[in-house]
């Protein structure tokens, strides 16, 4: 989850931030200007526009349809839950959980978006163009037509949906996976929770969902600190519980379907490497954040530079926080898509990892999903070709999104307060103390 994430739903119930008309001219002309030199495409085409509309035309009977025939497991019965930030426009993931028998039973259903979207499609085709969904605070450009990706694909509450589900049996003990299943399934979600009211809920007791949340923290926070002990760099050491369960879930569903790819399967996928930093990139990075004022790196764990840096975070002044992650950021390589896991993923400290969770919005989970389920890669496509240009597509679009919050900041407008609440333009204000517009509007954390 990305900062931006974190800071989602702390604006819940405020209104949209309104500007007037001339700025609404320049963010358009602005946004505009980006999507050029990035070459991110805006507008969907007619005809990718039309083959999303025909396929879904009678999604509830379909679904049924599934299940008569026995295409699907029917999870139904499963409580399930998703949370997202407080503006989140889709739905990939959704979770249950259950504790028997001395193991977790932890369920994290997918959207199944290859139901609808497949090799040879024109949504197929626009998505590979894409590469991923674009986010720029108040305005989106989805990887996938608006009519999957915020309707029939996303798993919104209570409504059938087609899902691929990761079923993991999870030792209590050493949080191993006893068993991995991975199938496409049939879910109905009880609720869409926001990151807020998870937290909400964790706290009160006769909350609906309450002991489902406490359960999967429990397991969720075992995991997070089992990551750290071997070595898994983790950034933001203080995440609520809410983020906590989420990013946990999704590493743990993630990782096990890679496993399956490479170690069961021995099949070439969208695998995210990320290489490390060299020694002295490291050295360096350490001792810059050893010479901060009141920063302290721990004898002991000079040895792992990962291990370091989680000790050093648990401890220094929070007015230190963001150095050290820059010092971190500054050294590390960017992770990128390979067809072939070699290297790992450093920052996570895993051997081989992948992307699944996320079919709506990113090119590669969608990718995975068509692999696991037809046990080959798309015919007619080039895996390493595909991992160069999700790379690029996914620089792109972080590149766009750094320089559109730059320019929000220099018109006076917080990102996280557009991102969180929208925006809406007043066509004729009494005056200017009606807009949230310049220094009054722009948090601690939009300048960080």
């Amino acid at each position: 989850m990305t900062d931006d994430q974190a800071q989602a739903g702390t604006a819940e119930g405020q209104g949209p931030v309104r500007i007037d008309e001339e700025l609404a001219r320049h963010l358009e002309n602005k946004r505009k200007e980006l999507f050029e030199e990035f070459e991110i495409r805006d507008s969907f085409p007619a005809a990718v526009v039309r083959e999303a509309e025909a396929r879904t035309t009678d999604t509830d009977g379909e679904i049924q349809e599934e299940i008569e025939k026995d295409y699907r497991t029917d999870c139904r019965d499963l409580t399930a839950c998703t949370i997202d930030p407080a503006d989140a426009q889709d739905f990939d993931d959704a979770i249950s959980i259950e504790k028997e028998d001395g193991y977790y039973h932890l369920w994290v259903h997918i959207a199944d978006v290859t139901h609808y979207v497949q090799p040879g499609d024109e949504m197929w085709d626009e998505a590979l163009k894409r590469g991923n969904t674009v986010y720029l605070p108040g305005y989106t450009m989805h990887m996938l037509p608006p009519v999957l990706a915020e309707t029939v694909c996303s798993l919104v509450p209570n409504e059938d949906r087609l899902a691929h589900t990761v079923e993991m049996k999870i030792d209590e003990e050493t949080l191993s996976n006893e068993s991995i299943d991975i199938y496409k399934s049939v879910i109905h979600s009880d609720e869409r929770l926001t990151y807020t009211q998870a937290e909400n809920r964790l706290d009160d007791e006769d909350a609906p969902l309450h002991d489902e949340l406490t359960l999967v923290h429990e397991l969720a926070d075992q995991l997070h600190e089992q990551r750290k002990e071997d070595g898994s760099l983790v950034l933001n050491p203080r995440r609520d519980r809410a983020h906590t369960i989420i990013e946990e879930c999704m590493l743990k569903a993630n990782k096990a379907v890679t496993h399956e790819l490479q170690w069961v399967r021995s099949l070439e996928a969208m695998f995210r490497v990320h290489p490390q930093p060299t020694p002295q990139e490291w050295d360096e990075a350490l001792q810059e954040i050893q010479d901060l004022d009141g920063v302290s790196i721990p004898g002991d764990a000079w040895d792992d530079p990962r291990k370091a840096v989680n000790a050093t975070l648990e401890n220094a002044p929070g007015r230190q926080l963001n150095k050290i992650q820059w010092a971190v950021m500054k050294v590390m390589p960017r992770a990128k898509y390979m067809s072939d896991p070699f290297g790992g993923h450093h920052a996570l400290n895993f051997e081989v990892y992948g992307h699944f969770t996320s079919p709506i919005r990113r090119l590669s989970d969608l990718v995975n999903h068509w692999i696991i389920y037809q046990d080959e890669s798309p015919e007619g496509v080039s895996l390493p070709d595909l991992c160069d240009h999700a790379s690029d597509r996914q620089k792109a679009a972080e590149t766009c999104e750094r320089i559109y919050k730059n320019f929000l900041q220099e018109v006076g407008l917080d990102p996280h307060a557009v991102n969180n609440r929208g925006l809406e333009v007043v066509e004729e204000p009494d005056d200017d103390d009606e807009l949230d517009r310049r220094a009054g509007d722009v948090s601690p954390e939009a300048l960080d």
